[in-house]
């Protein structure tokens, strides 16, 4: 009898604020799709970085001296370089590129930029040691041994995880910026909360005096308006999981396609989407509940 009571004071207050229901589903709804667009963006960060990691080299450039006197690097000090390389803890392979191997690839590097590319003049490229490592850690080690060793012929050096880096910064902004925007839309959903559970008690004051008359707790009279809070913070919740499945469609494979493509960013799944939803809804009811509580506790004292 006492929970038939409950659920049909629920679905009445539900029916009876209901621009107010829907606007609060609406808000909530958007503060956690951004939430869970920020999370997901996380998520495409950590395994695109972990692909970029995977591919990222060293690069020592060769003084063109001795590239001139030794084009194929057999004998010291381009010799020894590549040996001590190759002995270096953590180094999976060192591969050495003549000027005519350095300036097929540049070709095929600018391949989609002719301008740049007629540029490229055969023979100026310098000779140089790709060098790579199975763990990222240990670039600083094999860098500081080497980078300046002018003795051994190296003239310059290249570390790819600058690149790296900028590309992943980008990534970080837009995910601060998500999360900046949904911290906005989440106060702006309590305040909601606040005046909805307000407006809700108000508008039933007479019948929750009538039950404290008759016995009823302070609890039960107040637990209706605690679930119509947290039923339309629910349906917010799901509204934001629908939208976010709705952009890993149109938006994470769709607009990403030729990323994804080259693995130039790691590929969204629908286990992503799964493994965010559950966070979602905990975090609407959490959300809801709380500020429902709160408001009960503070502003209605029947």
């Amino acid at each position: 009898m006492r929970a038939n009571f409950i659920i049909s004071e629920v679905l009445h207050g539900l029916r009876r604020n209901a621009t107010m229901t829907i606007a609060m589903i609406i808000t909530t709804a958007i503060t956690l799709g951004m939430f869970g667009g920020g999370l997901l963006v996380i998520q495409m960060a950590d395994k695109s970085q972990k692909i970029f990691l995977d591919r990222v080299e060293m690069e020592f450039y060769l003084n063109p001296e001795i590239t001139e006197r030794d084009p194929q690097c057999d004998a010291d000090p381009c010799a020894q370089l590549r040996q001590g390389l190759e002995n270096e803890p953590g180094v999976t392979s060192v591969t050495y590129l003549d000027k005519d191997e350095a300036y097929k690839r540049a070709k095929e590097i600018f391949a989609n930029n002719p301008d740049l590319a007629e540029n490229i003049v055969e023979g100026t490229l310098p000779a140089s040691l790709r060098v790579r490592v199975s763990d990222p850690a240990q670039f600083d080690a094999v860098l500081t041994k080497y980078a300046g060793r002018k003795d051994m012929g190296v003239d310059a050096f290249k570390d790819d995880r600058k690149l790296v880096q900028r590309i992943f910064s980008v990534l970080d902004g837009v995910r601060n910026a998500t999360f900046a925007i949904a911290s906005v839309l989440a106060i702006a959903a309590i305040l909601l909360i606040i005046n909805t559970v307000q407006i809700a008690a108000f508008t039933r004051r007479t019948e929750v005096s009538i039950m404290r008359l008759v016995g009823a707790t302070r609890w039960y009279t107040q637990l209706p308006f605690l679930l119509e809070a947290v039923v339309s913070a629910l349906a917010g919740s799901l509204l934001a999981i629908g939208g976010l499945l709705l952009a890993k469609k149109f938006f994470f494979d769709t607009a990403l396609k030729e990323l994804y493509g080259v693995s130039f960013f790691a590929r969204i799944e629908l286990t992503d989407v799964l493994f965010v939803a559950p966070w979602l809804i905990l975090g609407g009811i959490v959300l809801a509940g709380a500020t429902a509580y709160v408001t009960l506790r503070v502003y209605v004292r029947e």
